[in-house]
């Protein structure tokens, strides 16, 4: 009991149950074999990476929209590893994935996190538009318009990931990673992240180096972001410019206020309900985007606290025990 207790305070409730979810998705790809389910799941797990990553930055009353610009490097130093270095190890792309944007991250953080608020927000989706026009403008590298396409199937283990099943597999265990990596930097951040949010300035006459775990949480979302770009890749099996859209960073941060910003199971939450929304919408042609749009505002309206902040008010509270005298 005593050790239960103890995981619980270092952790958390939501941070036990997210992880868990996460390993319990594992075995999704053993239970389904319809080609459409198969795609959506994968979508979402991708969803989830992207969302995770506005909910690190969130955490610091951050709203970033550079996720697309940071999934793109991400994305594209796995498709030039594969298919012009032979580099097809799972992990080392893992790690270069991550690894690339995080310290491509680093000087970006030196610039844009001096700023706050919408000058904040702007700057970022201005990354976000600069990114595609850089991958267009640089065909020796990217390949331009026509983008790195024909990617060899990774390898982990010895064993080729080709078919969809398999590459469902691969993106659940990144989310998966991707989680138990925003768990661990939440956690371990979580006095500093707070008090950034609740009042920087305060924090920093106190002696907080405010601007050290801004950069830290850049860095990681940056990182997170990058390994999502790796999965869109690879279920692509292409890398182009097209598949990192400025207006997709919008998805990211809608998964993650509909969901809740206020707990990691949010992006969770979020990510599976409105790319399912979002795929269930398409199959209605010309007001896809409508219906989705009020789905979203109807989420925002009703759900301030997004959908587990509602749940959370729902749920019924322990009665307080009573001391009788002995």
């Amino acid at each position: 009991m005593q050790t239960k207790t103890s995981l619980l305070s270092r952790i958390g409730a939501a941070e036990l149950i997210a992880l868990a979810v996460m390993v319990s998705a594992l075995a999704l790809p053993f239970f389904v074999s319809n080609a459409a389910t198969v795609s959506l799941l994968t979508q979402i797990m991708i969803g989830v990476m992207g969302a995770l990553s506005v909910y690190i930055m969130l955490r610091m009353d951050l709203m970033i929209f550079a996720v697309p610009a940071f999934m793109a490097i991400g994305g594209y130093t796995a498709a030039i590893l594969s298919v012009r270095h032979d580099v097809t190890d799972v992990f080392l792309l893992v790690a270069a994935s991550f690894g690339i944007p995080f310290l491509v991250a680093i000087p970006l953080g030196f610039l844009v996190l001096r700023m706050r608020g919408v000058y904040f927000v702007l700057v970022t989706f201005v990354l976000a538009e600069i990114m595609p026009l850089l991958l267009f403008e640089t065909p020796r590298l990217t390949g331009g318009s026509n983008g790195i396409a024909g990617l060899p199937a990774v390898v982990a283990f010895g064993r080729p990931i080709e078919d969809s099943t398999s590459i469902l597999f691969m993106c659940t265990a990144l989310a998966l990673l991707a989680t138990a990596i925003t768990v661990a930097l939440t956690r371990v951040f979580r006095p500093q992240f707070e008090s950034i949010r609740e009042n920087e300035l305060l924090g920093q006459s106190l002696g907080l180096l405010a601007w050290k775990y801004k950069i830290y949480g850049f860095c990681v979302s940056a990182g997170i972001a990058g390994l999502a770009g790796f999965a869109l890749v690879e279920m692509l099996m292409t890398a182009h410019p097209s598949s990192f859209s400025a207006l997709s960073s919008v998805n990211y941060v809608a998964y993650t206020i509909v969901g809740g910003q206020a707990s990691i199971l949010g992006p969770l939450v979020g990510a599976a309900l409105l790319v399912w929304a979002s795929n269930l919408f398409s199959l209605q042609g010309e007001v896809s985007q409508g219906l989705f749009g009020i789905l979203l505002i109807v989420a925002v309206i009703f759900a301030k606290g997004g959908i587990v902040g509602v749940v959370e008010k729902l749920r019924p509270k322990p009665k307080a025990s009573r001391l009788t005298a002995s």
